[in-house]
């Protein structure tokens, strides 16, 4: 049975990974903790992933210096194996203050093809009554100032109120980016992990393959020296 040097338990079957067979890089990871970790000497494959997960870790902070925030959030990720994947539209609704959601839902409105109809009857109204209704005494004759002056306010007031729903659809753009790339990124490193594992495996399997084509050879071998005995 094989023990485990930096545990000291036992490695079930298939998991044993010897010390050659690891990535320097890892290697020299280990050492800092365990120097006595040499040729000759197994570690389990799960403690193995714990240390490259530690190993890419480094390599992060070493090609950036060091790591973001987001960065260190995929990080924990991969070290608690948990996932990142949420509903990122209630997170960012729920982080939005009534004034936001007020100006969303304005600029939504103004730029709808009911808003168009609604202010464009509104215009005719207005003008259809003053010209017609109303000639003689007319609250708005030709040509129409109070109109103009609503007209003139509401743009003026419509103007920041889209601009600050353009603000918080930039916010919300800003944060599914960031999302998507932790998703991204974790999904990357775990892929590399789970390279490393599979190759690891095949390395293992074909060496079990090999060492049951070495015994049936050798019992081949002895079958025919028993039948070159027999025959003589």
């Amino acid at each position: 049975m094989t023990i485990s040097h930096i545990s000291n338990q036992a490695i079930p079957s298939g998991e044993s990974v010897k010390f050659e067979e690891i990535r320097e890089g890892i290697q020299v990871l280990i050492n800092s903790s365990f120097p006595d970790f040499m040729v000759g000497k197994y570690i389990s494959l799960d403690e193995l992933n714990q240390y490259r997960r530690k190993y890419l870790t480094s390599l992060i902070l070493e090609e950036r210096g060091e790591l973001a925030k987001i960065d260190q959030e995929v990080m924990e990720a991969i070290q608690s194996n948990s996932i990142l994947s949420e509903n990122i539209q209630d997170e960012i609704e729920g982080s939005l203050s009534f004034g936001d959601r007020l100006a969303d839902q304005i600029a939504t409105f103004g730029g709808s093809w009911a808003f168009i109809i609604f202010f464009f009857s509104f215009i005719l109204i207005w003008i259809g009554t003053n010209i017609f209704l109303l000639v003689t005494k007319a609250f708005d004759p030709f040509p129409f100032i109070l109109l103009n002056l609503i007209l003139s306010c509401l743009a003026a007031i419509q103007a920041p109120i889209i601009m600050m729903s353009q603000n918080q659809q930039e916010f919300k753009d800003r944060q599914r980016s960031e999302h998507d790339y932790k998703i991204n990124l974790k999904a990357e490193l775990g892929i590399k992990l789970l390279s490393e594992k599979i190759d690891h495996l095949l390395v293992h399997q074909n060496k079990k393959l090999l060492e049951i084509q070495e015994v049936q050879t050798d019992y081949l071998d002895d079958l025919i020296k028993a039948a070159r005995k027999g025959v003589k």
